[in-house]
């Protein structure tokens, strides 16, 4: 399994991935789930992957292939981000016309889902999830956030701390303690993590990293997020039963 997560603010966009996948408790290995693709003054759009890991991977490979080709569309050829929403639903279908049929000769549901987000030239920046029959739905100022994967653990810190108006770096601090709190709670979650950060107008990546075990600050994160929750929780006035 994996978590992913994608957020749309005023400032730009902020993407978080991991990179754990399993096939049971004693086949765990590590794969990037985070795409970029990104041309300097120009666009830059990243795509994170959820599912079953053949399946994004035939779907990203495929794209990549296609970029080779001067006469197909790809993340590099389109026009805005809708249009890219649309190349990769498109090679989603693409996968699911190839391989769905022998797949469930197998018992193996075509499971995988995306998000999509970026700039492309002089469009505001936008943000995408994208399904497994390759639809799609976008971000919106109420919605201003999508996440793929396992998603329940990590939602209530984005819930009640995003906001349109927060500063990218507080937004990377609010994905770091989402994903934090999936850690703890869910084994199939594991680092080394993805963070990507776009600022708006910027057309390349403002910030990449790769978080592991022996990052500082996001030791400083989970040890400090737990420290306040424990201290939140006895600050709460115990029950008054009468």
């Amino acid at each position: 399994m994996t978590y992913c997560v994608g957020t749309l603010v005023d400032q730009g966009l902020v993407f978080l991935s991991d990179s754990r996948t399993n096939a049971g408790v004693d086949n765990v290995s590590t794969f990037r789930k985070m795409t970029v693709y990104e041309r300097t003054c120009d666009r830059v759009l990243v795509l994170l992957t959820a599912g079953n890991l053949a399946i994004t991977q035939a779907v990203v490979s495929l794209l990549n292939e296609d970029a080779a080709d001067a006469s197909a569309a790809t993340p590099y050829t389109a026009t805005t981000m809708a249009d890219a929403a649309r190349i990769v639903g498109a090679a989603i279908r693409r996968v699911y016309d190839r391989d769905a049929v022998a797949l469930k000769e197998h018992g193996i549901e075509f499971s995988a889902n995306f998000i999509l987000g970026g700039q492309i030239g002089h469009e505001a920046p936008r943000l995408f999830q994208l399904y497994a029959a390759g639809n799609y739905i976008e971000a919106t100022p109420e919605t201003p956030y999508f996440q793929i994967g396992e998603s329940k653990y990590g939602k209530p810190v984005i819930d009640r701390v995003l906001t349109p108006a927060m500063a990218l770096d507080d937004v990377a601090k609010c994905l770091l303690i989402s994903m934090d709190s999936t850690l703890r709670s869910n084994l199939s979650v594991g680092l080394p993590l993805d963070l990507a950060i776009c600022a708006r107008d910027a057309l390349r990546l403002s910030r990449r990293l790769t978080v592991g075990e022996d990052d500082a600050y996001f030791r400083t994160v989970r040890s400090s997020w737990s420290a306040a929750m424990e201290q939140a929780f006895h600050d709460v006035p115990g029950p008054s039963w009468d």
